[in-house]
């Protein structure tokens, strides 16, 4: 009992309180519209004649505000009236009084209605400790939450369901009703009843329900503490349909964390015309009790894998924060033997361990950089590691994580040949992600004194907690010696603890590290 308090403890320290987001169905309102659950609601075609009367006010006046409101209201209606009564106007148009609703063909596989159950956002209440605004742009359209189930592992869903941002716009044409879904990440205009009018959309909405359905209250302690249980959650996944002609940005989460750490930076960026128009959002999601080296090599696996399934045409933009972010600088490193000969005796070949276990050790310590990665922003990453992760708070805490049997043959196997230089934390078993914290680890020494692959420029974020105390400066988790990287191409203090990811300062540095990406690919 007073283990798991102190481990607790230490945790709250290392990387902070768990964060909500919290999405509700609510019964939307509009002055001048009974509400859907009223007994007096208006049928489809009263829904209809509303939509197509703001459409004709549009037509005559495109500037008409009450107009456009009343327009996407009650195509929001229409859709939801759609969803519940299971119709299905792409597959034969819908008799509805005098009118038919129709569908707009559209050619992407990706965009085929009947693989979405289709959600207004107007009727989803979205809050939580993360949600700090509600990212939406003003326009034409009823901004809608296309839900998709992931039938195939390989493509790379988050969570079993995609969420993904969609826009209904309804044309008339006669008596014809035209129904059609819009993009808004690929989008920011719409031609309707002869004028050009920015296309609405609601960004926060997908991600919103993307981090609510991970539930990561049961990935975050759970997945350090038992990481082998968790084994099947290691994962690369995809927030948007694949796009080769955008950018990914890679975003890696840190110890006791999950993807949703990262809700508040990717809802903000997507409110900025320049990101939806160049980037896409990709995260890795991975057990945390793994020493991080192990972790690296995992997502390399995944990596393979992934872009034969969606080649990319540019290089990607890797986020990684806290152990995140150490993580990333094994994916722009190139090791040789220097880490391996820091940690054992004898080279691969010599050793007399099991294939299976000499891989997992071999890709831990020897690998070169990914190719495909173009840039890294570090955010309060402890690089030469944290002093809570060697103190004895961090060693009693270390002793409550349960790595995989295997691997705990493995540290069998691998005692025999490690160093044990003086100074060098010392362990009789596999390493865990704590010990990879550690400053006097063997790997942490010896990754600190191999530089970043040349070519790829790097840039840090650090915390201060508002002190404005640097270079003696700490988050409350990673001091300043740790988090600084030398010869970075930019580094940014800013006023918060640890989780500096979330700080509005560094959510602004990292949207202008990435247009400066933009231009310096141009």
């Amino acid at each position: 009992m007073i283990k798991n308090l102190l481990l607790s403890l230490f945790l709250i320290a290392l990387v902070g309180c768990a964060k909500d987001v919290v999405v509700k169905q609510v019964q939307p309102q509009r002055a001048g519209f009974a509400t859907e659950s009223s007994i007096s609601q208006p049928s489809l075609e009263s829904y209809l004649d509303a939509a197509e009367s703001a459409w004709k006010k549009l037509e005559a006046n495109p500037s008409d505000s009450k107009a456009l409101g009343d327009y996407n209201f009650v195509v929001a209606r229409i859709c939801s009236s759609i969803r519940a009564n299971k119709m299905r106007p792409w597959k034969a148009p819908i008799q509805v009084g005098s009118r038919s609703i129709t569908w707009k063909p559209d050619p992407r596989p990706d965009w085929n209605p009947d693989l979405y159950d289709i959600i207004p956002t107007d009727q989803l209440d979205i809050s939580g400790n993360w949600v700090d605004v509600r990212e939406t742009k003003a326009g034409l359209g009823a901004p809608v939450v296309a839900k998709r189930q992931a039938d195939q592992a390989h493509e790379y869903a988050p969570t079993p369901h995609f969420f993904y941002s969609a826009t209904a716009v309804i044309r008339f044409e006669g008596s014809r009703a035209v129904l059609a879904f819009e993009d808004p990440l690929e989008k920011e205009t719409v031609v309707a009843g002869g004028h050009t009018y920015p296309l609405a959309a609601g960004y926060t909405a997908p991600l919103a329900m993307v981090f609510e359905e991970m539930e990561p209250e049961n990935l975050n302690l759970p997945r350090l503490l038992h990481p082998g249980d968790f084994a099947d959650t290691t994962k690369l996944a995809r927030l948007e349909i694949f796009d080769p002609d955008k950018t990914v940005i890679l975003f890696v989460h840190g110890l006791m964390s999950s993807p949703s750490t990262w809700f508040p930076l990717m809802n903000h960026l997507r409110s900025f015309p320049e990101i939806r128009k160049n980037y896409q959002f990709w995260f890795f999601s991975y057990p945390s009790g793994y020493p991080y080296s192990y972790s690296a090599a995992l997502l390399r696996q995944e990596l393979d894998v992934a872009e034969k399934r969606f080649p990319m045409k540019h290089k990607m933009v890797v986020i990684g924060h806290s152990m995140g972010g150490c993580v990333s600088r094994v994916l722009v490193t190139d090791s040789g033997m220097k880490i391996w000969n820091a940690m054992y005796t004898l080279p691969p070949e010599e050793m007399d361990i099991l294939p299976e276990h000499k891989h997992i050790l071999t890709e831990s310590a020897i690998f070169e950089h990914r190719p495909e990665v173009g840039r890294v922003i570090f955010i309060s990453s402890p690089h030469k590691g944290s002093d809570l992760a060697s103190n004895w708070f961090g060693r009693l805490s270390t002793k409550l994580v349960e790595l995989p049997s295997k691997m705990a043959i493995i540290g069998a196997e691998e005692a025999k040949y490690q160093r044990h230089e003086p100074g060098v934390l010392q362990l009789a078993r596999f390493p865990d992600s704590v010990d990879t914290l550690a400053p006097n680890n063997d790997f942490v020494l010896a990754l600190k004194d191999i530089p970043i692959a040349p070519g790829i420029p790097y840039h840090t974020i650090a915390g201060d907690r508002g002190k404005g105390d640097s270079p003696d400066s700490s988050d409350g988790v990673v001091p300043y010696w740790s988090s600084h990287l030398p010869n970075s191409r930019s580094q940014k203090i800013v006023p918060s603890h640890h989780g500096a990811h979330q700080n509005d300062e560094a959510i602004t540095e990292v949207r202008r590290i990435l247009d400066l990406h933009i231009e310096e690919q141009r």
